[in-house]
């Protein structure tokens, strides 16, 4: 306990929340509080007002400069990309951290989502001149491949990188090789410890070339339990204005059928598949959609349709997912999406397809469906399966134990804890 006491860790994210890997370093931050660690997060650029996240950015002219670099850094990379949606980071813009007085004092460096001119490799290579244990959490792939953040098929970080099918101008020394050459050159510079929230992105590290003899250890991440909790279904539809007598599938963002990481085009084929098939009332069934900022530039869907926008609240959105009976992702590459663990949290099943992290968290017919990768036909099969269930409460209980037995925050914070403690006895 005196070693807990003792300790200091900082946590450094590229923003405050935006995004899964924000929320997840907030999530963990706040289990580390609960265990009396001295745990701060510090951001390159702040959107919120929480005075307990600090950033690097002292005024603001220096908030300005930095949003400039992430701009810029985005408008650039346009000439140099093919069209598609697929992320890709340059690192042509960074800054140095290791002046920060919360970054010289602290125990243990723990290293988030860094890209959007943040933490390129020159200034990745600069932590080491403190002498500190490195923890790096990788919330996507593009730590250890030159420059994507979705792989799909592409095995290219196996090796060197080059010929990048992303790139509008592709070649073996082309900018991905580049970029892999500069990360392996700050790789070689700072060592660090590599937590994995998934198998699959386990999995993905051990087989990239810039990750040879880096320590992998796989830690999911957290969520507020207390908060993302189950609750009277008939109650949260009431509250929500939804119908208290269909069948509700709730799912997130889309916005467009193009968009081929979100996977929007299978979960249209998929709901279209279901209208038509035999013994399915399209009339007692209803799709809830949450996340869209414009309800004009979405498709048109088989299924009555309820819009909610988006839901910054996360009260009114662990509500939501306690009115619907299951939840759809349709998601094609994923590390441990937050979507699917807030649901299962608050009791509600989850229909996704087999891939990325998914599977560590959905049970196939335990408390959720686990459809063929990429087949419309499985995932309307998992709808159907939701559906027909004989008993959707035992279902539901078995959702929560799931997050309850894994990702709570107790649990989660005890095993970074031991990661911290192992990294600092090395010292």
């Amino acid at each position: 306990m005196y070693f807990w006491a003792m300790l200091k860790v900082v946590h450094l994210n590229t923003y405050d929340g935006n995004g899964g890997a924000g929320r997840a370093c907030i999530r963990l931050n706040r289990a580390l509080l609960s265990k009396g660690i001295d745990s701060k997060i510090v951001v390159h650029y702040k959107f919120g007002s929480d005075a307990r996240i600090l950033t690097f950015n002292t005024n603001l002219i220096q908030k300005a400069y930095t949003a400039a670099t992430i701009v810029l850094e985005r408008i650039l990379a346009k000439r140099y990309l093919k069209p598609v949606k697929t992320p890709f980071s340059f690192a042509w813009f960074g800054r140095s951290v290791i002046h920060h007085p919360d970054v010289k004092n602290a125990d243990i460096i723990h290293l988030h989502w860094v890209n959007h001119s943040f933490l390129n490799p020159k200034h990745l290579a600069e932590i080491a001149r403190l002498n500190k244990p490195v923890v790096w959490t990788f919330h996507d792939s593009n730590a250890f491949t030159g420059g994507c953040h979705v792989r799909y098929t592409c095995d290219h970080f196996h090796r060197e990188c080059g010929d990048c099918p992303l790139l509008s101008k592709p070649g073996p020394h082309d900018v991905s090789h580049q970029i892999w050459k500069e990360k392996q050159n700050a790789y070689n510079q700072l060592n660090f410890s590599i937590i994995s929230p998934s198998g699959w992105m386990r999995k993905s590290v051990s087989e990239s070339s810039l990750m040879k003899g880096k320590s992998i250890i796989q830690i999911p991440n957290t969520l507020e339990t207390d908060l993302f909790r189950p609750m009277e279904q008939q109650s949260a539809r009431e509250q929500l204005g939804l119908p208290t007598d269909k069948l509700i599938f709730l799912t997130g963002f889309m916005p467009s059928r193009k968009d081929m990481h979100k996977g929007t085009g299978y979960l249209m084929q998929s709901l279209e598949l279901l209208a038509q098939r035999q013994g399915i009332n399209t009339g007692q069934i209803e799709l809830v959609v949450f996340g869209n900022r414009n309800e004009k530039d979405v498709p048109v869907f088989p299924f009555k349709t309820t819009f909610l926008g988006t839901i910054s609240n996360d009260e009114k959105l662990a509500q939501c997912y306690a009115a619907a009976d299951a939840f759809l992702i349709p998601s094609l590459e994923d590390n441990l999406p937050y979507t699917v663990m807030e649901s299962l949290a608050c009791g509600t099943p989850v229909v996704a397809f087999t891939t990325g992290g998914i599977p560590d968290m959905v049970q196939h017919q335990h408390n959720g469906y686990l459809a063929t990768y990429r087949s419309a036909e499985s995932f309307t099969d998992g709808m159907e399966w939701i559906i027909n269930h004989p008993d959707h409460h035992s279902l539901r209980e078995q959702a929560r134990q799931t997050v309850m037995d894994n990702f709570s925050e107790e649990i989660i914070a005890q095993k970074h804890l031991e990661v911290y403690q192992q990294l600092v006895k090395k010292q």
